[in-house]
């Protein structure tokens, strides 16, 4: 396992620096056609290593790890191969290269000189690693030629006005960044011309990765039982009765339609000088209540809502820029910003009202900080960073456009998807907002459905942004952009309901086993202790622990 975070961390610098391991902060991957073959030759010899160990002769933690490290390698040298990822999708290099220098301002993890530094190295490589991008691309679906399009004005608002806000920020003596940044916002521009003019002439037909290589990350990414036609059918099935819930009880907020009672929600919403606050004070409601109903360990890990930096600002919308990414798992800050949509000082009355609107009570209380800031991702990431599973103190950790390994998923997503019942139980949702999970247990379905579809290469593009459209009732543009996103990633929509599903499953069969002596608070804290790990294997811990002893306490941080 040292060797395989030694090499995880030294092939993916870029990841490295958002799970909090600084060593190659100054350096992008090698996207040479050596440096592919030396990474490929890398995991071909660990996952030699790994399959000669007997997984029997591990106590459990580290058995668990060795077959999520196998697991990671082997989806890992399908990507290599394949034209999903590093061989064939331009968004991955234009995502790398600019969240390469992004990621170094997102935390104060070190002086501001020292970071503007390791920044200066990483943008003097922007153009030979996106020429060497462009070495591996001889054709892509038009969805993802224009996602990458999209990043390179994303990636020249940051190199403008960016760099220009970070530079007047820092203190005397800095190293200066603006002729670097000049000649990797050159770099993008034509870069820009090549996917417009070339690539975007090369469409590619397909976007399905294939029946078996999805079989992959179901059975060694997500470890579950199901085949992706089990899960699709089975999301299916949930997709109806979710429908046939918010068609039955619209009536109960004086409406004839799904649609017509969800935008009840808009109506409430903070004025423009209660904004920021209301983040905060929903985030103290939340946790007040959880403890009250102790329903797990909450963390002395405060969240800061934040306005969104002004360096991002023009960047953001075109980026994979979230409002709240996982802090990194080690050199953690004391106080972890989430970074909201700022209302801006010049913004028109109609413009500020449609912001307030879409950042309405129950967007900020549900998405905000239920699912992401305080009682899921946040609370879980805590957990994670203490976890005895190496893999699973990082496997969740946002990077350039996806968490740091795909084990993660379930339990990351699964956790804040149940988060959300879990606060709706304790009386934590008005009736509408309640509701209005319920459209988002739609949306849930309607992922894996697509994400199953598209990789079998049984419906399209046009067909899944459609799906949504009439199934979850997304706009045209949430619609496409989530298909586009689903056809990159094979497997990783589904990741949603069977998380979700399967903790609920676990809780009801530890509740039917440990009759009266049941506690919600201990089966949480002790389904979280074992970090981002598939929710299966997390199951097959807490069996274990339960007829053999008690939950391991938290492994000790390392990096």
């Amino acid at each position: 396992m040292d060797d395989f975070f030694a090499s995880y961390y030294a092939r993916r610098p870029v990841n490295a620096t958002f799970v909090g391991v600084h060593d190659h902060d100054d350096r992008l991957p090698d996207l040479s056609e050596e440096g592919v073959g030396d990474t490929v030759a890398d995991m071909e010899d660990l996952l030699r290593r790994a399959e000669a160990l007997e997984v029997a002769d591990l106590p459990g933690v580290q058995e668990v790890d060795l077959r999520l490290a196998r697991g990671f390698l082997r989806i890992q040298m399908w990507e290599h191969a394949s034209a999903h990822f590093h061989a064939g999708n331009p968004s991955f290099a234009t995502g790398e290269a600019i969240f390469g220098v992004m990621s170094l301002f997102l935390s104060d993890f070190a002086p501001l000189p020292e970071r503007m530094a390791a920044a200066r190295a990483r943008l003097q490589a922007v153009p030979i690693f996106l020429a060497q991008g462009r070495d591996h691309v001889r054709k892509a679906p038009t969805g993802w030629t224009e996602r990458a399009l999209d990043e390179c004005v994303g990636a020249l608002a940051f190199l403008g006005d960016g760099i220009d806000r970070l530079e007047a920020d820092a203190p005397a003596g800095s190293p200066r960044l603006r002729d670097a940044a000049d000649r990797a916002a050159a770099a993008f521009e034509e870069h820009a011309t090549w996917l417009r003019d070339e690539l975007l002439r090369r469409p590619s037909q397909s976007v399905a990765s294939g029946e078996e290589a999805l079989a992959l990350h179901v059975r060694e990414g997500h470890f579950l039982e199901e085949d992706a036609g089990e899960i699709a059918r089975y999301a299916r099935h949930e997709l109806e009765r979710a429908r046939g819930y918010l068609e039955a009880h619209a009536s109960d907020f004086g409406a004839t339609s799904p649609t017509e009672a969800l935008a009840g929600l808009a109506a409430h919403h903070p004025t423009v000088e209660s904004y920021y606050a209301r983040y905060g004070e929903t985030w103290d409601e939340m946790r007040a209540l959880a403890l009250e109903h102790d329903l797990l360990t909450w963390p002395d890990f405060p969240i800061r809502y934040a306005p969104r930096p002004a360096w991002a600002r023009a960047a953001a919308p075109h980026l994979y820029f979230l409002y709240y990414r996982s802090p990194a798992a080690f050199d953690r800050p004391p106080v972890h910003d989430y970074l909201v949509t700022p209302v801006e000082a010049d913004m028109p009355a109609e413009a500020r009202r449609a912001l307030l609107e879409a950042h309405n009570d129950a967007v900020i209380k549900l998405n905000h900080v239920v699912h992401h800031g305080g009682i899921g991702h946040h609370v879980q990431n805590w957990h994670a960073s203490r976890s005895p599973s190496r893999i699973g103190r990082v496997a969740a950790v946002d990077c350039a456009s996806r968490i740091a390994m795909f084990c993660g998923g379930t339990m990351a997503e699964g956790w804040a998807c149940y988060a959300t019942d879990l606060m709706a139980e304790v009386g934590g949702l008005t009736p509408l907002e309640a509701y209005a999970e319920t459209s988002s247990r739609a949306r849930m379905c309607s992922r894996a459905v697509v994400d199953v579809e598209l990789h079998r290469g049984r419906t399209s593009l046009d067909e899944a942004a459609a799906f949504y459209r009439e199934q979850a009732g997304m706009s045209p543009q949430a619609a496409s952009a989530e298909a586009v996103k689903n056809s990159m990633f094979p497997g990783a929509a589904l990741m949603y309901v069977t998380g979700t599903d399967r903790i609920h499953a676990l809780r009801r069969a530890a509740e039917e086993r440990e009759g009266a002596a049941f506690s919600l608070r201990d089966f949480h804290d002790r389904l979280l202790s074992w970090g981002s790990i598939p929710v299966t294997l997390a199951g097959e811990l807490m069996d274990r622990a339960t007829t053999g002893g008690p939950a391991p306490p938290h492994g000790e941080e390392e990096g």
